[in-house]
């Protein structure tokens, strides 16, 4: 299939490139850093520099897709102003989405976020209204990322009214690599119970490029929603204990998968794509949170 992934050169897009080549995909690679105006090398695939807040490039860079994977954006909105935040990753999903349906691709695969429903950046601060979070849960983002990835989803719920076209969104937690366990988890894991908006979730890069390519691959019509976590939590801990321990009795608590489940459910994931995530913290840090040896940690 002729995939095209837009930020292929981030962190997510870098993982769904490889998977997506991995299963045997045909990928084009389109992001705004600068080529290299040389060979390719083996296997490398092809590139196109593209800014998707103009139409035109959004266009250019659909034509001849047989799915597109739709993984830029700015990732947070604490290192960009907040006009630019919103304004950059909704006109690129606009911009994407309309080329998508007008030139007729089968398959669109968009890259949310679990900071849908509002916690994550919020000016005032909430809780979630339940643990595990799953798809069902209410939505009140009032972040201008959140809100972008929020009307994002809208954009595809609109493409599936008015086309053919079949959508997933995926909604990842703290995504990590090799490189930002020890960083990012390392301190959870010596400090647990500290409050933590996305109740102790994150999801292995790798295993989220894995739910990319099912995305990719999957018959689902109209679209389909997914959060992606994986299925234990960082902190090591029982869940319920970490949420009572620093929330009491604000969060209700769900029937739970495993004791040291993560805050945010894959079960519809694992149920509709055949998701089966495979890695952990565990496999770069110990229990004091320190990379293994012979792992990075920086």
């Amino acid at each position: 299939m002729r995939v095209v992934v837009t930020g292929a050169h981030g962190k997510v897009g870098r993982a769904a490139v490889r998977a997506l080549l991995a299963a045997g995909h045909e990928v084009t690679a389109v992001d705004l850093t600068r080529p290299v105006w040389e060979r390719p090398g083996p296997g490398e695939p092809g590139y196109l520099r593209a800014d998707l807040t103009d139409a035109g490039q959004a266009f250019a860079v659909a034509r001849g897709a047989e799915a597109v994977v739709h993984a830029a954006a700015i990732p947070d909105p604490a290192h960009d102003p907040p006009h630019v935040v919103f304004r950059h990753n909704l006109m690129a999903t606009f911009n994407l989405i309309e080329a998508a349906v007008a030139l007729g691709v089968p398959r669109f695969v968009n890259i949310s976020s679990a900071t849908v429903p509002g916690f994550f950046f919020a000016d005032r601060p909430c809780l979630p209204a339940y643990a595990p979070i799953d798809e069902a849960h209410p939505i009140a983002p009032q972040d201008p990322y959140a809100l972008s990835k929020h009307f994002g989803e809208q954009l595809m719920d609109a493409a599936v009214r008015r086309s053919d076209i079949r959508c997933v969104s995926l909604r990842p937690t703290w995504v990590q690599h090799e490189g930002t366990y020890e960083r990012n988890l390392g301190p959870v894991l010596r400090d647990p119970y500290r409050p933590d908006p996305g109740l102790w979730s994150y999801v292995d890069v790798d295993d989220l490029a894995d739910a990319v390519v099912l995305a990719v691959e999957s018959g689902l019509t109209g679209h389909e929603v997914f959060c992606v976590a994986s299925p234990d939590n960082a902190a090591g801990r029982e869940l319920a204990d970490l949420i009572t321990t620093v929330y009491g009795e604000a969060i209700p608590i769900r029937p739970l998968s495993r004791p040291d489940a993560s805050g945010v459910s894959s079960a519809k994931a694992v149920r509709l794509l055949g998701w089966r995530p495979s890695r952990s913290w565990r496999d770069h840090l110990d229990a004091d949170g320190r990379a293994l040896k012979g792992r990075s940690g920086a």
